[in-house]
């Protein structure tokens, strides 16, 4: 019931963020000249960049796949990397797509259990670690520049605020790994759970650093290639706009419309966008959403064939497909396993 109620305030959400966005009748109209006057060559080109995304994604988490002794065919590792990439674009919340994989990578690797799991609990990591590189690099060349009007200076303080908060988590599960503290935190500690999950990934990873080095390398080309999109995007509806400076707004969007307040981020991405192109690099506020908009269609395009893969794939083992809710219920009864052997 939770689970229900919290997808529909995040719908609830999104609909009134995108009335706010496109309510506009006059800046609709200025959208359709935009629209008209694209260069679409670019959008072909930005599909050619997510293209690079999910490739360098999909590397990274096949290395940290043999460091647990998994060993599938590519043809699996693909399939099953592209039915979690479509998930997590269409699901409410963002992590669809890992309950999805990490489901059907337990039924590939029977007596792996563990591994499986942990090996998409350490693909996040790596990604936020990432992520979070890139971020302090940007922050830091261009943090003048992006904080020099009031609103966008609240958007990058809402971006350190939950970047700060994740790093404190992974210090957290690094002192809880390194110090063996896991048993000794209490039982309604809030995270328990999580954190010793994350604390279970470091030693193995650790051990294995050259191939963790790689995934972390794989990542961030995955996160460079995802701004090189938005870019592509951006210059298809011929925006002013510097590369630097734009990589510097996209882990603002990034991480903001990676937060489960709406589905799949719609509607603040664009609000996003509208308040920092046009705010810094002076883009019209209609299209600085339609940069936002169809960038994130160009996502759904290239994540769609994943969809398609779920509907063929065959589950080894398993006769056919099952509901989501038994696919949550079963992996959280696993990270319980983890927690309580750890």
């Amino acid at each position: 019931m939770k689970k229900i109620l919290v997808a529909l305030l995040q719908i609830a959400v999104t609909v009134a963020v995108l009335f706010w966005v496109f309510h506009d009748p006059q800046k609709r109209a200025q959208m359709a000249v935009a629209l008209r006057m694209a260069d679409y060559r670019w959008i072909i080109a930005a599909l050619g960049c997510y293209f690079v995304v999910e490739l360098a994604a999909g590397v990274r988490w096949w290395i940290l796949l043999k460091v647990q002794q998994i060993h599938l065919s590519i043809l699996r590792v693909a399939g099953l990397f592209l039915i979690g990439m479509f998930y997590n674009q269409f699901l409410p919340g963002g992590t669809g797509g890992d309950i999805m994989k990490s489901y059907l990578l337990l039924k590939e690797t029977p007596g792996k259990a563990t591994g499986a799991l942990l090996a998409v609990v350490f693909d996040r990591v790596v990604g936020l670690v990432a992520l979070i590189t890139l971020t302090g690099a940007l922050i830091a060349l261009r943090y003048d520049w992006l904080t020099q009007l009031p609103q966008t200076k609240l958007l990058v303080g809402l971006l350190v605020a939950v970047l700060a908060s994740a790093v404190l988590m992974l210090v957290t599960s690094f002192v809880v790994s390194g110090f063996h503290l896991a048993h000794r935190l209490p039982q309604r500690c809030p995270g328990r759970e999580k954190l010793i999950e994350l604390s279970a990934t470091y030693h193995l990873y650790a051990r294995h650093w050259r191939a963790t080095l790689v995934a972390f390398g794989a990542s961030i080309v995955a996160h460079l290639a995802t701004f090189a999109t938005f870019l592509c995007v951006a210059y298809a509806f011929r925006a002013p706009v510097g590369i630097i400076d734009f990589f510097a707004i996209m882990p603002i969007e990034r991480t903001i419309s990676s937060l489960p307040i709406s589905v799949s981020g719609i509607g603040w991405r664009e609000q996003i966008f509208q308040i920092m192109l046009h705010g810094l690099c002076g883009v019209p506020e209609a299209v600085a959403v339609l940069i936002g908009s169809m960038s994130f269609l160009v996502m759904l395009a290239s994540s769609a064939p994943g969809g398609i893969v779920y509907f063929l794939y065959k589950p080894s083992g398993q006769a056919g497909h099952v509901k989501l809710s038994e696919m949550r219920k079963e992996v959280a009864t696993l990270e319980h396993e983890i927690t309580e052997s750890e």
